[in-house]
């Protein structure tokens, strides 16, 4: 029994499938793959890596991914990236070159085509415009120093920053203490 013909091109080459529904159980495996995706995005992520993470084939993993997501895993990644470029440039005083490093690019040149493609400025200007209205920025070195309390191996005992108080004039209270300073 053979398989029906490929529909073809006027060219002879084979045309791609239609994307078909993606069946629920797949969807958590693709998820994990996302999910890297997300939290890894200045990482360099391979079809390779994401199809292993899912838990299955290169190919078949791209196209269940393109169909369930309406895009290819590289430009997911690529919107994912642009995306926290777009709030590090609003909301820090870090510059371009050093946003192009924190999202995951290697080469300034291409951050910023590829930003300027998807947002419809470059990025200096867009920072440019919300530095314009005045909105309080975070220095980087706050970010930096908040990026290595995450990495500390005591927030996962539940100890660390988020579980202390902030009291008056922005000091961390201890359980047990007042957050009320005593008067002089």
């Amino acid at each position: 029994m053979s398989q029906p013909a490929r529909p073809r091109h006027v060219d002879g080459s084979a045309a791609a499938l239609p994307p078909t529904a993606v069946g629920s159980h797949l969807l958590p495996h693709l998820r994990r793959a996302r999910d890297l995706i997300d939290s890894g995005y200045t990482e360099r992520l391979d079809l390779d890596r994401l199809s292993a993470v899912a838990g299955l084939s290169k190919y078949h993993f791209l196209r269940c991914f393109t169909a369930a997501y309406g895009q290819t895993p590289a430009q997911y990644l690529t919107h994912r990236r642009i995306e926290r470029a777009q709030d590090l440039l609003r909301a820090t005083n870090l510059t371009v070159t050093e946003v192009c490093d924190l999202v995951g690019y290697s080469s300034l040149g291409s951050f910023s085509s590829r930003f300027t493609e998807l947002v419809g400025v470059g990025p200096r200007a867009y920072q440019d415009r919300y530095a314009a209205t005045g909105a309080p920025m975070i220095p980087g070195c706050f970010l930096f120093m908040i990026g290595l309390q995450d990495r500390e191996p005591d927030r996962a005992e539940g100890v660390g920053p988020d579980r202390q108080r902030i009291g008056a004039g922005g000091q961390h209270v201890a359980d047990g203490d007042s957050a009320i300073p005593e008067k002089p």
